[in-house]
């Protein structure tokens, strides 16, 4: 079967002008990490308790600030989906915190029940839902800073989104399931058997057609969301699906895994458009909001982290299958030896190509 003329330029394009930069960043293995909604900032949130947000300049990027504050890893962030100077950061120490980049500081410290795993910002900007390793999601007013409703779910709770309209709240969890909720009602609409085994992260299409998951089973299920059906899956990954991100433009998908490769493929067909080699296992990828650029972040396989918290939650929540974190991982080097750490890394697709790499040196910090 002949490639697609997209298909076929995009390779292309890949193959003849991928070049690499390395940055520091953090002490610790890196969570999550996300672009501003203008795109001219990336945040990264890591297992040293902190926040980084760095500012891109052509292709480079420049380290603004470190945010301090939490007791616990960061475990998850997130930017206001239209103020360019706000996100928002989950943590194991039972809060979160919203911060300003403009004055660097934090403006709200909200205590929560539970260790937070997830965070999502709903599309109108109006609230964040926090998830903890007790299948509790808490509704925040982003004005406030007050709860507006908590619900406990009897499975285990994974990823969580809005879908783009903001009327309707989605859960991916443990038996294999999306379930999706009425907003602001909080009534069940639907709970659609996704996958056989655990359904562990989401995303949807910037364009509002898709949405996609990922599985423990090692698939990728594109669907759509005005029919709620599965159009197609991607299976090219042979590890559990940790992560999934849409390129600005909807014709991309990236997703990442326990796979020493990140793959990304066209969404209209599932062919395969570029493989972006890893040295080791990625668990989380965002794709910038404007250009087809990739951040992502991988592990660290010296283990310049304590694992034993993550043993018994985010990463390894959503699969039994796994190998221990930092045993089986390898480590890009840069030439510091043993002075390298965990990884957080850029793909960037300007003219020409170019891949932009964040490292984690503690020795630099």
């Amino acid at each position: 079967m002949a490639l697609s003329p997209y298909v076929q330029a995009m390779q292309e394009l890949f193959r003849a002008n991928t070049r690499s930069r390395e940055f520091p960043a953090h002490g610790a293995k890196v969570h999550s990490v996300a672009w501003s909604c203008c795109g001219r900032r990336l945040a990264s949130g890591s297992f040293d308790k902190t926040a980084s947000v760095f500012l891109l300049e052509k292709d480079r990027l420049v380290k603004e600030n470190n945010y301090r504050g939490h007791g616990d890893s960061v475990d998850q962030l997130c930017w206001h989906p239209s103020n360019p100077d706000l996100f928002v950061t989950a943590s194991g120490d039972k809060t979160i915190r919203i911060w300003d980049v403009r004055t660097t500081k934090c403006i709200a410290t909200v205590n929560t029940k539970g260790e937070n795993i997830n965070i999502c910002w709903s599309p109108d900007g109006q609230t964040i839902a926090v998830g903890n390793k007790d299948d509790v999601v808490t509704f925040i007013d982003a004005k406030t800073h007050r709860s507006k409703a908590e619900e406990q779910f009897k499975f285990e709770v994974n990823e969580i989104s809005w879908n783009n309209d903001n009327n309707m709240f989605f859960l991916t969890n443990g038996n294999g399931c999306i379930n999706i909720l009425s907003y602001p009602e909080l009534k069940p609409i639907q709970s659609i058997n996704a996958h056989p085994s655990n359904c562990i992260c989401i995303k949807f299409d910037p364009m509002g057609k898709y949405f996609a998951t990922g599985s423990a089973d090692a698939l990728v299920s594109l669907w759509d969301v005005d029919e709620l059906v599965c159009v197609r899956c991607f299976s090219r990954l042979d590890w559990p699906v940790r992560t999934l991100s849409f390129s600005h433009d909807g014709k991309m998908l990236a997703s990442a895994s326990e796979d020493h490769f990140i793959d990304i493929a066209e969404v209209e067909t599932g062919e395969k458009l570029w493989e972006v080699q890893c040295e080791s296992p990625t668990f989380t990828v965002a794709w910038h909001p404007k250009r087809p650029l990739l951040a992502f972040a991988c592990d660290d396989k010296d283990g310049k982290y304590d694992s034993s918290r993550e043993a018994a939650g985010q990463g390894t929540r959503g699969c039994n299958t796994s190998p221990p974190l930092g045993m089986e991982e390898s480590l890009v080097s840069i030439g510091r030896g043993k002075d390298v750490g965990p990884l957080l890394t850029c793909l960037a697709m300007p003219s020409p190509l170019s891949q932009l790499h964040v490292c984690c040196s503690q020795k630099h910090l």
